[in-house]
């Protein structure tokens, strides 16, 4: 898209690298002196990016990824090649059992009734629950790596992979986030990997009826040709917000 690669022109991505490793490193001092940054690993731009930023910012020996197909995963080669191309420590953990379990415990309580967004969701929050087993025991803290432009309209599971201890990219647009991985010198493999939410055998794009290109130019200048994506995406954008406020809480 013309008008996003002209926005994208006076992106300063390096100089947002740098304040970024800056706030991680930060953060680490001040919620996690010595602690490790656990990062789960697809393979994508968004966990590629956030991987590299913990490593400029701490170090590879406080860098920690887990790999979660659930069963097959056609794509976990990317993963491979993330965690090689930094040379970070790294496990493997299959939820595709996990799942399952759940999923079965769930119907038979409930008399053979499971709903299509429970299978969607589940996953997500399958894998959220084994980071925090993984940091809980390796000493570390969880990065959440989801972007504004995902954020913007709710394409985060709530609890799953929209949680986490910190979270570097969640201010940053798509365009924006492949632009630092760029500069961390990523793999243009990995920076531009198709984004996909490795569950349901679809591209986001694809679930989400508009491109990434739209989404961000209208993130950032309000401008946008389609008026029945724009109308997508103002209507996902209200609808969930909840996802990125506290949970309501009552005050005596």
């Amino acid at each position: 898209m013309r008008e996003l690669d002209e926005y994208m022109k006076s992106y300063d991505a390096a100089n947002a690298k740098n304040h970024l490793v800056a706030w991680i490193r930060d953060w680490f001092e001040k919620n996690g002196n010595g602690c490790t940054a656990v990062v789960g690993i697809s393979g994508g731009k968004d966990s590629s990016v956030v991987a590299a930023l913990c490593l400029e910012a701490l170090g590879k020996d406080r860098v920690f990824g887990v790999l979660m197909p659930n069963g097959q995963q056609s794509d976990i080669d990317m993963a491979y090649k993330l965690v090689d191309h930094l040379s970070i420590e790294y496990c493997e953990v299959n939820i595709f059992s996990g799942c399952n379990a759940i999923m079965h415990s769930v119907k038979e309580a409930l008399d053979g009734h499971w709903s299509v967004q429970s299978s969607t969701n589940l996953p997500a929050r399958v894998r959220m629950t084994t980071l925090y087993a993984v940091s809980q025991t390796v000493g570390g803290r969880v990065a959440n790596t989801c972007n504004l432009s995902e954020d913007w309209v709710g394409y985060a599971t709530r609890y799953g992979d929209g949680a986490g201890d910190f979270s570097p990219l969640s201010q940053l647009t798509v365009a924006e986030v492949k632009a630092i991985g760029r500069e961390l010198g990523l793999p243009e493999e990995l920076v531009n990997k198709v984004p996909t939410d490795g569950l349901c055998g679809k591209t986001d794009e694809d679930n989400l009826g508009f491109t990434y290109d739209e989404l961000d130019l209208y993130i950032r200048t309000g401008k946008i040709e389609n008026q029945e994506h724009k109308a997508k995406i103002d209507h996902l954008h209200q609808k969930n917000l909840f996802k990125l406020k506290p949970m309501p809480h009552y005050e005596p």
